[in-house]
């Protein structure tokens, strides 16, 4: 049981604390970093055990947190992370006792030997590792059926806004900082699975450029379209970890083009007058049959906002494709490749050295397992692993001709906008298949209560400027509310 004041601060203060306001109270003494992290596990053993969010705890965060408290009062924080807790998805690497799995049952004994470069990363700007989020399990490319946010391992997660989809595959990590359960959580995405959860739970969810943030100890789905990122209450919340999660990685080579944005100030680029005088292209056709009539008044509603902070909407783009045009192709040949280099570089203790024993596991324990079949991975394994088919080559070239050249560059240029924005996570298919980055920022509720959030998507390393628009809208609109205040009342009341 928490003493007093930790009660005092859990019930008052703790669910909508940033990560400034927590290092303002580490600073000032009123609060220790093993104390947030102890507030912190109190609110997972409340909430966790229906939501399914956190698949496990660090049994080290404690211990870290007590060593960080003792080197704040030696040496002062040596980040804006400095003591706060963080958690991660499942399919990253951690050498501190926790497992990696991927939410797999097949992989449910597997401790990594090091941690992945991203949490390094963490590590040195003195962030917690407070456990692993669930996730949709083999990043929603086991089965074509499977539910968002199931996996064999961890069980279904929850949306803590209702009886909606939490969205996939980082649908722990989502879930999870919606619930309060962690100041930040980081995913990762393919297509569209850090930006689809964030904006299923009304979150800023932040894909950036792939080669901005390091993917080597992160089990893979695609050499050319993973990359990982934050998601956070807040704008600034996710720039302070997408600032800290930047750098060159000489294990994943395309990460060079990182290196001359590792010196970034990020947060300047926070300015509530970041969207005046800013062109915005609406790409209707891709999204106004695929979303409900009251989502397109939401949508509508936005572009209004948009307007009174000074952006200009060009509300009749074309991008020339469609997101069905792009397939999956690309994933189908490059996952087998990309998991059995991960699983052969594993220690000699994994039994699991292949998606074949993947396969081959789910096929012997089906009733835990097979719910919803493998599908996905039987077609998966038939390819030959070695990218030497005519069809992978040819859907790579496509896909990105039709992302980048097509559909995204063109569209930007030969329409003169600066950035695109579309609802929910429409379009995440290009920027996916581009390579390029997208931020997600909670817009408003429909009147049963579900999040609706706006995304925008810029050209190539174009984060500083998408961190911009979004903290604007942010600032400005205050679209965010917590589970509960939707739950009390309708949307109108509580946008």
């Amino acid at each position: 049981m928490l003493n007093e004041a930790l009660q005092q601060l859990s019930q008052k203060w703790l669910e909508e604390a940033t990560i400034r306001d927590m290092q303002t109270k580490m600073n000032e003494g009123q609060l220790t970093s093993e104390e947030l992290t102890l507030l912190y596990l109190d609110v997972i053993c409340q909430k966790n055990n229906e939501l399914k969010a956190v698949l496990e705890i660090n049994p080290q965060a404690l211990q870290s947190a007590c060593a960080l408290d003792e080197e704040r009062k030696e040496k002062g924080p040596r980040s804006l992370l400095h003591g706060i807790p963080v958690l991660l998805k499942d399919n990253m690497n951690t050498a501190d006792g926790m497992h990696t799995s991927c939410g797999s049952l097949a992989m449910q004994d597997f401790h990594a030997a090091e941690d992945a470069f991203l949490v390094c990363k963490l590590r040195e700007a003195g962030a917690v590792i407070l456990g692993k989020t669930n996730m949709t399990e083999w990043a929603n490319f086991m089965s074509d059926r499977m539910t968002n946010g199931w996996s064999s391992r961890g069980g279904q997660v929850l949306n803590p806004y209702g009886p909606f989809d939490v969205g996939g595959s980082s649908s722990g990590s989502a879930a999870a900082i919606a619930a309060n359960l962690a100041a930040v959580a980081i995913g990762t995405e393919t297509s569209g699975s850090i930006i689809n959860p964030s904006a299923q739970n009304a979150l800023v969810g932040l894909k950036p450029t792939v080669g901005m943030i390091s993917r080597s100890g992160i089990i893979p789905l695609s050499f050319t379209q993973d990359t990982a990122g934050p998601m956070a209450m807040t704008v600034e919340d996710a720039a302070i970890t997408f600032g800290v999660l930047v750098g060159y990685d000489k294990a994943d080579p395309i990460t060079r083009k990182a290196v001359r944005y590792e010196e970034t100030d990020w947060l300047s680029a926070m300015r509530k007058d970041a969207l005046n005088g800013v062109r915005i292209g609406i790409p209707r056709k891709i999204f106004e049959r695929e979303i409900s009539s009251e989502q397109t008044d939401l949508f509508n509603q936005a572009l209004e906002q948009l307007k009174l902070v000074g952006a200009i909407i060009n509300d009749d783009i074309d991008l020339g494709a469609m997101e069905d045009d792009l397939g999956y192709d690309v994933l189908l040949y490059e996952f087998k490749v990309a998991l059995n280099q991960y699983l052969a570089q594993t220690p000699d203790t994994n039994k699991i050295r292949s998606l074949k024993d993947i396969i081959d596991y789910n096929t012997n324990h089906p009733d835990e397992t097979l719910r919803f079949g493998q599908v996905m991975l039987e077609k998966v394994e038939r390819t030959s692993g070695t990218l030497t088919e005519p069809a992978y080559l040819e859907a790579l070239l496509r896909n990105r001709h039709l992302a980048k050249e097509t559909a995204l560059d063109k569209a930007l240029a030969e329409n003169e906008v600066d950035v695109l924005v579309l609802p929910q996570d429409h379009g995440c298919s290009f920027s996916a298949a581009a390579g390029y980055p997208a931020i997600t920022v909670p817009s408003s509720f429909t009147e049963k209560g579900e999040p609706f959030c706006l995304t925008f998507c810029g050209p190539a390393f174009s984060e500083y400027e998408l961190i911009g628009y979004a903290y604007a809208y942010e600032q400005k609109f205050q679209g965010r509310k917590k589970p509960c205040e939707i739950k009390a009342g309708s949307s109108k009341e509580s946008s």
